[in-house]
């Protein structure tokens, strides 16, 4: 029960690592807020966290609209009476072909989602935790935010964006109380890598084979170092990259 009376919020915990995070949230012993759009999806993620014993609570939410992060926040602080933990998890793929052949409208989805999304939340957050005087907050980045990928310069700016916004904010408040902190996912079993299979127009043991340790990862492999940067075994760390990528960043 490493977050014991603690209340935590996931954005975008309707399905992959959002769910599989927002599942260990409660059964780490906290109080869970997370959001979505697919309501029937956050139904379904609903029973899966009160069947850890936690209490839970869905709320519809654009990740990348001000006032529903707003209302969001809001609406944990109004329910359970505090923020401890944040888990900014909401983000959305691109589309695989070499930067010219990218359009403006795609590029400027990306980055209001992945980008301007994620600001939003820790904008938000941080004012919440700032009156309380700690928090901790995980942002969902990619190996993307630490390498290049060809066919994938939108995307990959965008992750590189959340490492910057990662860095630049957990010094911002290291001194008050407030500790933030990036994962940095490889190649995990979601719908999103479903997605990207499809168009690359590989398989998965194609992928496995660029993989270091052999295999793709679970959702709760990425889940478990979220609730280890949001506990108190973490309490020293600030402004970190963690790539959870079975060794495909170490060379």
């Amino acid at each position: 029960m490493m977050l014991k009376d603690k209340v935590a919020l996931v954005t975008g915990g309707t399905s992959g690592i959002g769910r599989a995070t927002a599942i260990a949230f409660g059964a780490a012993g906290a109080k869970v807020v997370f959001s979505g759009r697919r309501d029937a999806e956050g139904e379904k993620t609903a029973k899966l966290i009160r069947e850890t014993g936690a209490e839970c609570l869905y709320v519809h939410s654009d990740a990348s609209n001000e006032e529903d992060i707003k209302a969001l926040v809001q609406k944990t602080v109004t329910t359970y009476g505090q923020l401890d933990c944040a888990f900014n998890n909401a983000s959305i793929d691109g589309f695989l072909k070499p930067l010219h052949e990218q359009s403006i409208e795609e590029f400027d989805k990306l980055m209001a989602i992945n980008v301007r999304g994620l600001f939003l939340c820790m904008k938000y957050e941080i004012q919440q935790m700032l009156s309380q005087g700690s928090g901790a907050i995980v942002n969902n980045s990619s190996i993307a935010g630490l390498i290049g990928l060809p066919g994938a310069s939108p995307y990959v700016a965008s992750k590189h964006a959340v490492m910057g916004l990662t860095r630049s904010a957990a010094l911002d408040y290291a001194k008050q109380g407030i500790r933030i902190n990036a994962v940095n996912p490889g190649s995990i079993a979601t719908e999103m890598l479903d997605r990207v299979l499809q168009k690359m127009r590989i398989t998965a043991d194609d992928l496995t084979a660029i993989v270091p340790m052999g295999r793709i990862a679970q959702a709760e492999e990425v889940a478990q170092v979220v609730v280890f940067l949001c506990s108190d075994a973490a309490s020293y760390v600030t402004g970190q990259p963690f790539a959870i990528d079975g060794g495909v960043t170490v060379s």
